[in-house]
């Protein structure tokens, strides 16, 4: 049954508050049992292991203005010896961290693929490589080698790592999480961004079509002035105003356009990444392998509704200090002989900057670290017979769980992603940073493309908002599934909320709300933008955009992971040495063409070392697992005994079949040429998967499907 507090059987109210106080725990206690469904907070202190050294350690991250962050489930560990603020780790060799019982991957998923891999990766690959690093294979040999990942033929070095490994660990386990054969051939499954074309990838038309339907569709912006201004404190920084200029891309528009007019006419667009990245810029080209730039790249929008670009200016701190600006470079678009290989790099030092962001902010921060304080309030404040937790609690499954894991592999010092991706010990700093300026009330899809200026407000749309690039796959289908979900969750609250009033009656929803602001998202508790939660309009909004962070908009960043970047040139995600410049060998090499210039282009972006543990750690996170349940979907039929909240749920569920013909139709439609590009592949990301109910299309690397909740 479902009760508002006030609607409680008499009887039963003893019993719903002492459900809540067990949940609650005793924050004093030490660290908490296997055993133990106690849901608290801490701050993101677990990341470093200071008692190992210097190189270990990392910042608190969460409890201070300097270095805010949502919180975490509470563990209860000891302190470090080296640094009583940060909390112990459990052994490398142990997955076994502390998530409240109810929120654990269940055995069918344990001992799925995603139990398995991450458990061999933590328990004996990663302490290999670690031990091994300085012997790991450095470099591909051509852009063939590259390929041969992908059809059986390119031999895993024979390195001291891997002679380890096949010691330690039956060789048969080895072929479960690294795709070897017999004799140590690497055989990877072909990812789609090269099944159909394999030079796609090298197009202007494909290299633009993925900000608008890749894996990170979430940071195009349309420009509005012109030169783009930076948002960066002149103060610290100095002039980082675009150094690109109208001259220079001028002879790229449309012939008889000027820029005044393109600007005007809302056909300039970018992928902005210099603010993001220049702060950090000093610190990161200190590390080992980096050579990093700012980038920003500066986009016209085509009358076929597809984008061209105008040029790439790549930038690096003045090298008389930050506060004198940035010294920048514009390269302009090229097809052949030196121009056209500088142009190659320009677009792959703008990709690993996208890279970065997609993994650090748009995935981790934006969908798995900020939604975690939500799951514990809900199950902290809300009693399990709540509407809103049995509303809720679907996009919540096993999102701690995953999280859990982040910290223990893939987040934490000398994780996978400080190992594959270029801010190493600074991404989750980084972050950090970023989450200043998070806020809950443009996490929505129609507000986010509001604030990205790829959209508008139109009271006459259903959804609220106009595109004004109308061929963008991610936000039109993205739009019809906020819509859906937004129908349900208004049916559904009306059920329960007649009218405002009872919302305000309703003590345990403010107390679940004051302490998603106050605790969970405790360094932002005094911003001016967090909503009242006095009105059923505002938990509408706020639940529909919670439904859509863990759903929708964690499906569009993830599962398409190794689609594109499993193929590592498209997607880089490390620049390892500078462009090269006249009179330097990699320059003259650039000049001879062919394979000597392919080199160059490969001993610049990420490394083979990096290369196949990124690719190993992405195909892992990209498929959906065999006990996944999709939008639309429960777990039980059982889930409420409401006979007019069920039949909202099945008009939802309704919704969404409709919504996947009309994805079929529209990637089937010609003139929507962004919807599947050089690549030939149709934008799936967004397609919900309900009418598959067995489910054996949207399992594995389907590239399709959106699960209720984070749980990879």
């Amino acid at each position: 049954m479902t009760y508002l507090p006030s609607k409680m059987p008499r009887l039963l109210v003893q019993y719903r508050e002492y459900e809540l106080n067990i949940l609650r725990g005793d924050p004093t206690v030490g660290a908490y049992k296997e055993h133990d469904r106690v849901y608290g907070y801490d701050y993101y202190n677990d990341l470093g292991e200071p008692d190992r050294g210097e190189k270990y350690a990392r910042p608190v991250l969460g409890g201070s203005q300097e270095l805010p962050y949502p919180r975490r489930g509470r563990t209860g560990r000891d302190p470090t010896q080296a640094d009583p603020k940060s909390e112990s780790r459990i052994p490398l060799k142990s997955v076994e961290i502390y998530v409240p019982r109810d929120e654990r991957f269940g055995n069918l998923k344990m001992s799925d693929y995603l139990g398995n891999s991450l458990k061999a990766i933590t328990e004996d690959i990663l302490p290999i490589i670690r031990t091994n690093v300085d012997t790991t294979p450095k470099e591909f040999d051509s852009f063939q080698d590259i390929y041969n990942l992908y059809n059986g033929l390119l031999l895993l070095p024979r390195t001291p790592a891997l002679a380890e490994m096949k010691k330690k660990i039956p060789f048969e386990f080895i072929k479960s999480i690294l795709p070897v054969d017999g004799d140590g051939l690497l055989n990877l499954p072909l990812p789609q961004v090269i099944k159909s074309y394999k030079f796609a990838w090298r197009t202007d038309e494909e290299f633009t079509r993925e900000m608008l339907a890749g894996m990170n569709p979430v940071c195009i912006k349309r420009v509005t002035e012109f030169p783009v201004k930076s948002t960066l404190d002149y103060s610290v920084y100095g002039d980082q105003t675009s150094k690109i200029t109208g001259d220079q891309i001028h002879p790229y528009l449309e012939e008889g356009l000027t820029v005044k007019q393109a600007l005007e006419s809302n056909r300039l667009y970018i992928l902005d990444h210099h603010d993001n990245f220049m702060p950090f810029l000093e610190r990161i080209n200190k590390l080992e392998g980096n050579y990093i730039y700012a980038s920003r790249t500066l986009l016209f929008l085509k009358a076929d509704g597809t984008l061209k670009p105008l040029a790439i200016e790549l930038s690096l701190p003045h090298r008389d200090g930050l506060q004198h600006g940035a010294e920048s470079t514009v390269y302009p678009p090229a097809n052949d002989g030196v121009d056209g290989q500088i142009w190659q790099l320009a677009k792959a030092y703008a990709c690993v900057n996208d890279s970065a962001w997609h993994q650090l902010i748009s995935h981790w921060l934006n969908t798995h670290a900020v939604m975690e304080p939500f799951v514990i309030a809900t199950n902290r404040q809300l009693s399990v017979v709540h509407p809103v937790h049995k509303l809720l609690s679907p996009h919540y499954r096993e999102t701690m769980n995953i999280n859990a894991l982040a910290r223990t592999t893939l987040v934490n010092a000398g994780g996978l992603f400080e190992l594959t991706v270029f801010p190493g010990k600074y991404a989750l700093e980084m972050s950090s940073v970023v989450y200043k300026k998070w806020k809950l009330t443009e996490q929505g899809l129609p507000d986010d493309l509001v604030k990205r200026g790829m959209a508008v407000r139109d009271p006459s749309s259903p959804y609220g908002v106009r595109l004004l690039l109308k061929d963008y796959p991610y936000a039109v289908d993205g739009l019809v599934i906020w819509w859906a979900i937004e129908q349900w969750v208004t049916e559904y609250l009306s059920i329960y909320y007649p009218n405002d009033g009872v919302l305000r009656a309703d003590k345990e929803l403010e107390e679940w709300w004051t302490e998603v602001r106050e605790v969970g998202h405790g360094d932002l508790k005094d911003q001016d933008w967090w909503p009242k939660m006095k009105t059923v309009q505002e938990l509408t909004k706020t639940c529909t955009t919670i439904i859509w962070v863990a759903s929708a908009l964690h499906a569009a960043v993830n599962f398409g992971q190794y689609q594109y970047a499993g193929f590592p040139p498209n997607r880089p995600t490390v620049s390892r040495q500078k462009m090269p410049q006249p009179g330097t060998e990699e320059y003259t090499q650039l000049e001879c063409g062919g394979e000597e210039a392919d080199r160059v282009f490969i001993c610049t972006i990420t490394s083979q070392f990096q290369s196949i543990l990124g690719i190993t750690l992405i195909e892992t996170l990209s498929k959906h697992s065999s006990d996944e349940v999709y939008l639309g979907q429960r777990d039980t039929p059982e889930w409420t005994s409401d006979a007019m909240a069920l039949e909202a749920f099945e008009r939802f569920g309704k919704r969404l079949v409709e919504i996947e013909e009309q994805i079929t139709a529209r990637n089937n439609d010609p003139a929507l040429k962004n919807r599947k590009g050089p690549a030939n592949m149709p934008y799936m990301l967004l397609y919900p998967n309900t009418s598959d109910l067995t489910g054996e299309k949207g399992r594995g690397l389907s590239g399709l499907g959106i699960p209720n909740s984070i749980s990879i």
